[in-house]
């Protein structure tokens, strides 16, 4: 049988405060190009207890499943709910929205020109662990790629003034064309502690997976209906960044396809680069055309998909059938929450998808 078990440490000393907390209605999971999340309720007779181990701010949680570390995040909430503590958790890429760069273009390593935004990541991590108190001890990986940040007229600079979070500069580097993808994970380390990881990919993160398959009436529990709205639907965006009146910046990506013209205004009123601007324009035009999509299904443990066997990234071939659509094709995970299991109800994975054609990647 499928054990768990969650662990508290102190995020500063990584002294283990908690060896085995008992949580019952517990959801976690990680994302792509995010921080994940969990929630839990620890009830009554020990909800006392937890809460002097479970301090927000200042511990990490994590889960293991079968021995293997599955989440590890850091507690934001533990309030009391009656006589129940509810618990919410982020993954460690939300540490970085509650830090700011104080010294400007990341402690003087850029401005950058023409960078690999990934080494940008890198260094905005490094600068955040190497502040007093603020080592969360999170490695990440030496990816790199071929997009580029800044222009010799333009250079991407972070000014000390305004005091950016260093979760906006994760975003900026997410957000260029070809960016790279990021995702977090955590295994027990040579220490014997947990060791979390920022998981780069490019041009991807994970890849086409022919070994595994969602698929109606064999590993899909349940499934929302596959969505054909074209309010969202668009073959001309057009981006507007910093900037006011005639000197605003703007970008548009059109494509002509046989359809009505539809369009879509996204507004990004801190973006100052003109590659960047143009680039989210052509991403969001790429995503806006696609129609017909299932958003997230809820899968069982099974030999055509086990749990742990994907991963935030991969594509997976997406079989429904019901009364409403024969649906076939590829899904990309971007997010998973895992249910464990409590008394009578099995353990299950929400998958949260997007249709595969809507991504374009860099090579």
């Amino acid at each position: 049988m499928t054990s768990y078990r969650y662990l508290a440490q102190n995020a500063l000393t990584r002294a283990l405060v908690a060896p085995d907390i008992p949580m019952s209605q517990v959801e976690f999971g990680p994302e792509l190009n995010g921080a994940g999340s969990l929630t839990a309720v620890v009830e009554p007779r020990l909800a006392h207890l937890a809460r002097q181990q479970l301090d927000p701010g200042n511990t990490l949680l994590f889960v293991e499943r079968d021995r293997s570390l599955l989440w590890g995040g850091i507690v934001w909430r533990a309030e009391p709910e009656g006589q129940r503590l509810r618990v919410e958790a982020a993954g460690y890429g939300s540490y970085l929205h509650r830090r700011h760069d104080l010294h400007g273009n990341l402690g003087g390593r850029g401005p950058y020109i023409h960078t690999d935004p990934c080494k940008i990541m890198r260094d905005a991590w490094n600068y955040c662990q190497e502040q007093p108190d603020g080592d969360l001890h999170v490695a990440v990986d030496s990816t790199t790629s071929k997009a580029t940040v800044g222009t010799p007229a333009e250079p991407y600079a972070i000014d000390w003034w305004e005091a950016p979070t260093l979760g906006a500069v994760i975003d900026d580097m997410t957000a260029v064309e070809s960016a790279p993808e990021w995702t977090e994970t955590v295994a027990w380390g040579k220490d014997g502690l947990p060791a979390a990881r920022i998981r780069l990919g490019w041009p991807r993160l994970g890849t086409r997976r022919h070994d595994l398959s969602f698929t109606s009436g064999v590993n899909i529990a349940t499934s929302v209906p596959v969505q054909y709205d074209a309010d969202g639907f668009a073959q001309v965006v057009i981006a507007l960044g910093a900037g006011e009146g005639r000197g605003r910046r703007r970008a548009t990506d059109a494509v002509r396809d046989g359809r009505l013209r539809l369009e879509h205004v996204v507004e990004i009123p801190s973006e100052k680069g003109n590659d960047r601007l143009a680039a989210r324009a052509r991403t969001e035009r790429i995503a806006r055309q696609v129609m017909g999509e299932v958003s997230e299904i809820v899968v069982r443990d099974h030999p055509s998909a086990r749990i742990g066997s994907f991963q935030v990234g991969d594509d997976v071939r997406l079989r429904l059938h019901d009364q409403w659509v024969d649906f076939d094709g590829w899904a990309r995970i971007v997010g998973w929450q895992i249910k464990p299991p409590t008394g009578e109800q099995q353990e299950h994975v929400l998958v949260q998808l997007q249709r595969a054609d809507r991504f374009t990647y860099g090579g």
